[in-house]
């Protein structure tokens, strides 16, 4: 099972896919998504839960906020 650190709150996020679950039976999914800003170039994964706190239309302000 792949994960990846949410760049809201750090927290260790599944990442469905690939080859760690071949051979397995774990149908879990995907615990998060990546924003890209145009605005600025940059690309940031959160978990559900962070994505959820964000206001409508999001910027890279925004996700740094998460962190405090």
């Amino acid at each position: 099972m792949a994960t990846d650190p949410c760049d809201g709150c750090g927290e260790q996020v599944h990442i469905a896919g690939g080859i760690s679950g071949l051979w397995s039976l774990d149908h879990e999914s995907t615990g998060g998504m990546t924003l890209e800003f145009d605005s600025d170039g940059s690309e940031h994964f959160l978990c559900f839960d962070c994505m959820d706190r964000l206001p409508d239309d999001p910027t890279a302000e925004d996700v740094a906020g998460l962190r405090s």
